[in-house]
């Protein structure tokens, strides 16, 4: 990619109606804020854009249940979000809100100029459902139904919550308002629909060959084969593509810059990509640069960072608007993740399962590192190809072992060795050093060369060789050793020199990755905050063998960069992860208890008939010898007395048991148990924990009287 252009990288605009968890990280704005920091560091011209997503049904109808207005929805989420953001170090260089007037001028325009071309947009009347009570037209979902695929009744009007089923209201089965609860009128509307269908052809050779207007535009062997598998299955569909709706009947949203298109906004999923352009439109305005110089022209990268559910927007339909207006660039690549779990499942915020990102900091307050480590853990288990898994073992061990065990360890031991041996300066450059450091310097270029392919698992990867390369290389030194050997060893200042400018290389390329960190090395090494550019001079210089730190650079003080969460003095950071745990464990447990057991197989009348079930009371009850679950009880069932044994000495005391009502199995053949001849079966009930409780009559039931 030609990094002399303009770079112009965008991060998904997360929904602002609810707080975001660990998925929206790993899969959009963590891989955007490493690339970017990336290109930074070499010098590039980047801009990085995101913002909150602020319209739609969604927000509207979480907005009725709670009673308040749809602005106070997305400004609380829009402000808890872009706060997380800050503190979790990504860079961007602007966060804006679709709810912004420049975003709806941007967008109207945008539409303005499709509708005026002509050809790019045409009308239908079409039949909507409409709520006579409230009078107004109803959202997809503000219709509720029962699945037509697998009858969940409460289905909403464009997907099934329950099996996943894209849905279209009118096929829901008794379908009704979600706002007056009433079964909504079939009512024709007008909308304006973008022909989608007119840029298949050109999009299918783009997708495919990365040929557009008949020039090589990007090379799409760099695009992730999910994104191109994904959007030719769209395009070689059999009914290809369709024209799809720009517009809707809503009070919430971009109004439609029409006359005769009162009461209807532009559709979310229209304005919502539009956001990119304002909020560099909005950058630009503060920052006095001119916006189209990194959105028109051949001179831009334009390169989307997006979740997997967001890839036919961002490479068959966003691109389709930006070439139907004309000038725009189209992006050059769309590296979009797949999808992270947590602890084997997918994130729930109904259940409880997962942590989102700014609970994490509040939860983390205490945990040094926190803002790195956690960016470590999700860099090491990036969905990038494939879904993966957030588990809390893993995110211990690469703090312990890759941040602390390798990375940590070998800075650690260098500078103190430095401020031993050297009084904390840079010992003297040793002579004919050239290939010493040749394996660190193929590592870093193999790392860059990653970092350009979007393979941020793989560089991390190789950031972890290095310094474990330079772990490797001090232990074979062993100036520790020599110096009790002969303090004037030359392998002594040799080894610490090489060593040190290892650590000067680490200072720059865990800056990507771990930002926190990184400047905490770059204050150890007593050198200032990584500046734009520097990596690239960083990464020159060690490739030429020429000093990052000069001969008699006094560094810092050495402090511990990572305090390991497996810690024997201090338990602190392990409780926190612990914590974790029995919050999952408390999650699963009632679930657990919540699920009911599957029925047994069908039966006839006749087989129920053939039990005799009898109201009866306990008279005595003791232990069974040397059994831990029996207890051996007398019954009276008013005509008689029996002797039963039962299993559930772990749950009763023997003297609990007296004169408790009980149904009785009466018709069971007898069974020795332990010796002791058991004359039916007490009925009990258990539930998902296991615990057992009697099923009994009420106290004025008489004994011995038929259950039927």
């Amino acid at each position: 990619m030609d990094k002399s252009k303009k770079f112009m990288i965008t991060s998904a605009l997360p929904y602002a109606n609810g707080a975001l968890h660990l998925g929206h990280l790993a899969g959009a704005s963590l891989p955007a804020d490493i690339y970017v920091r990336y290109l930074r560091g070499l010098g590039c011209d980047v801009v990085f854009i995101c913002g909150s997503d602020e319209h739609g049904a969604a927000i509207t109808l979480r907005a009725k249940k709670e009673g308040i207005s749809p602005k106070d929805i997305i400004d609380k989420y829009h402000t808890l979000n872009k706060g997380t953001f800050e503190k979790l170090g990504i860079s961007f260089d602007y966060y804006h809100r679709t709810s912004a007037p420049l975003h709806h001028e941007t967008a109207q325009a945008f539409f303005k100029e499709l509708y005026e071309k002509g050809g790019e947009l045409e009308e239908r009347i079409t039949k909507q459902y409409y709520d006579e009570e409230y009078k107004q037209f109803l959202a997809d979902r503000y219709i509720t139904g029962e699945c037509p695929k697998c009858g969940h009744p409460e289905a909403y009007g464009d997907q099934c919550e329950k099996c996943g089923s894209s849905l279209s209201p009118t096929e829901l089965i008794n379908p009704k308002s979600t706002l007056s609860g009433n079964t909504p009128v079939l009512k024709e509307t007008k909308h304006w629909y973008f022909r989608l269908d007119k840029h298949a052809d050109w999009l299918r050779t783009w997708i495919k060959d990365g040929v557009l207007d008949g020039k090589q535009h990007h090379d799409p062997a760099t695009w992730r084969n999910h994104v191109v598998g994904q959007c030719l299955s769209w395009l070689n569909d059999k009914d290809g593509l369709q024209p799809r709706a720009i517009t809707r009947d809503l009070d919430w949203g971009v109004p439609v810059p029409l006359p005769e298109a009162k009461g209807k906004v532009l559709y979310v999923w229209f304005d919502a990509p539009i956001g990119y352009i304002s909020s560099t439109r909005q950058w630009a305005l503060e920052n006095g640069k001119n916006w189209e110089e990194y959105w028109k022209g051949e001179d831009v990268n334009l390169i989307h960072f997006i979740g997997k559910d967001n890839i036919v927007f961002h490479c068959i339909i966003f691109p389709a608007m930006l070439k139907a207006h004309g000038d725009y660039a189209l992006p050059v690549n769309v590296p979009a993740n797949q999808f992270l779990n947590f602890e084997g499942h997918k994130f729930s915020k109904s259940k409880g399962w997962g942590i989102e990102q700014h609970e994490y900091l509040e939860e983390f307050a205490d945990f040094p590192n926190k803002e790195d480590a956690l960016r470590w853990a999700l860099t090491r288990t990036m969905p990038e190809n494939k879904d993966s898994d957030f588990k809390w073992d893993e995110f211990t061990d690469y703090h312990d072992k890759d941040l602390a065990d390798n990375l940590g360890n070998f800075i650690n031991r260098v500078v103190v060795l430095t401020n031993n041996y050297f009084e904390g300066k840079v010992p003297p450059s040793p002579a004919g050093n050239a290939d010493t450091l040749a394996p660190v310097k193929k590592l870093a270029a193999e790392l860059t060369a990653e970092l350009d392919r979007f393979n941020f698992r793989n560089a991390a990867g190789l950031l972890m060789e290095i310094s474990s390369w330079g772990n490797t290389y001090l232990q074979e030194c062993a100036p520790w050793a020599a110096r009790k050997a002969d303090p004037e060893a030359p392998i002594i200042a040799e080894s610490l020199y090489n060593s040190l400018q290892i650590v000067a290389l680490l200072s720059g390329l865990t800056q990507p990755f771990i930002p926190f960190s990184s400047e905490k090395i770059r204050r150890l090494l007593n050198l200032p905050p990584l500046q734009n550019g520097e990596l690239k001079t960083l990464l020159e210089n060690f490739a030429e063998g020429k000093a990052l730190m000069p001969s008699g650079h006094q560094l810092g003080k050495p402090e511990i960069l990572f305090a390991k969460i497996h810690d024997r003095k201090d338990h602190s950071r392990l409780e926190i992860i612990e914590r974790q745990k029995e919050k999952l464990k408390a999650v699963l447990e009632a679930e657990k208890a919540s699920q009911r057991p599957e029925l047994k197989p069908e039966i006839q009348y006749d087989d129920f008939a053939k039990l005799d079930i009898r109201t009866a009371t306990i008279l005595t009850a003791e232990a069974v010898p040397k059994a831990d679950k029996l207890l051996k009880l007398t019954v009276d069932l008013g005509f008689e007395q029996r002797t039963v044994v039962s299993g559930i000495a772990q749950h009763f005391k023997p003297e609990e048991l007296p004169g408790r009502k009980v149904l009785l199995l009466a018709n069971l053949a007898p069974r020795k148990l332990r010796g002791v001849v058991s004359q039916g079966m007490i009925l009990m009930a258990e539930d998902g924990e296991g615990r057992l409780t009697f099923v009994s009559p009420p106290e004025e039931m008489g004994d011995g009287w038929q259950v039927s």
